[in-house]
């Protein structure tokens, strides 16, 4: 849908992070000095992948509570969505509703004809049309590009390769091969994996975000429509943030189109959104080239 050549970024991206968790296998095996381990690991990757991509849209949808709703409950969503849908040469996804008052959406869903689109109540009530459209544009083109299974996957690869770190330092502690030459290299490699993982899930992350906005804006026409849309998404989640410590709902927030957390700090450095003032001044340029602004 786009020339943002994301395919070979992604796929790149990808396969460092398989690599990742093909080297933490590595140190567990330095570490109890046992090869198997490799092995287990490699198969651990292929089933999280494998799962994660028919799954995708139902662990998302779940992990929201989300309900599903009808032209009758919310015939403006679905105007909007049946109509870029339509510009788009698209299926119409199903629409959810999570019950929320942080205000977000996210989509989700292996490719178009598999696909959700999730807003919560808030979103709902703090958007006017004209910035429900950019929104809803933008996760479209999340559908579009296949950035939601790259997401999903990216995101149970760095959960998988978190615990098992996790695991391994605990083991460490407490158990192991201590006689073993190896294991301090292994401890080392199994501590900082889990952050290599979340760096490289944060490139993915931003990367289509960037990318689904400028999309978004090209499907829509309205480039200032989504910069309005994300600058009260913004304060909103400020406002109204998730609760973080909810690992359904964390697993789920790198797909919504705000980070659902209160902001602020180092710990923007490390999110899976870019800073929101960058959105914005792309989009105001994008309107400019448009003749928009």
């Amino acid at each position: 849908m786009h020339g943002h050549n994301n395919g070979l970024k992604t796929a790149l991206l990808m396969g460092t992070m398989v690599g990742v968790l093909a080297l933490i296998g590595y140190a567990v095996a330095l570490f109890f000095n046992n090869a198997f381990f490799i092995w287990v690991f490699a198969f651990i990757g292929v089933a999280t992948v494998a799962y994660t991509y028919w799954n995708s849209d139902k662990i998302a949808i779940r992990s929201m509570n989300a309900y599903p709703v009808t032209p009758q409950q919310v015939p403006g969503l679905y105007r909007i969505v049946e109509e870029l849908s339509s510009s788009a040469g698209q299926p119409m996804p199903r629409l959810y509703v999570a019950p929320t008052m942080t205000p977000n959406a996210f989509a989700t869903g292996r490719n178009p004809r598999n696909a959700a689109v999730c807003c919560t109540e808030g979103i709902l009530q703090l958007l006017d049309e004209r910035e429900m459209r950019g929104v809803l544009g933008h996760e479209l083109m999340h559908v579009y590009n296949r950035d939601i299974l790259t997401g999903s996957i990216a995101a149970a690869l760095a959960s998988v390769i978190s615990s098992i770190g996790q695991y391994l330092s605990f083991a460490g502690l407490f158990g192991g091969n201590r006689e073993n030459s190896n294991a301090a290299g292994g401890l080392l490699i199994a501590l900082l994996a889990p952050m290599a993982s979340g760096i490289i899930q944060m490139a993915i992350s931003r990367t289509r975000e960037f990318d689904a906005d400028e999309d978004s804006a090209r499907l829509t026409g309205d480039p200032l429509a989504l910069a309005s849309a994300l600058q009260k998404l913004h304060h909103g989640n400020n406002a109204r943030p998730l609760n973080p410590d909810d690992r359904r709902v964390a697993s789920t927030a790198s797909m919504m189109i705000a980070n659902p957390f209160r902001g602020g700090g180092l710990g923007n450095l490390f999110s899976t959104h870019p800073p929101m003032e960058q959105r914005i001044a792309r989009l105001e340029q994008q309107a400019r080239g448009m003749n928009r602004f």
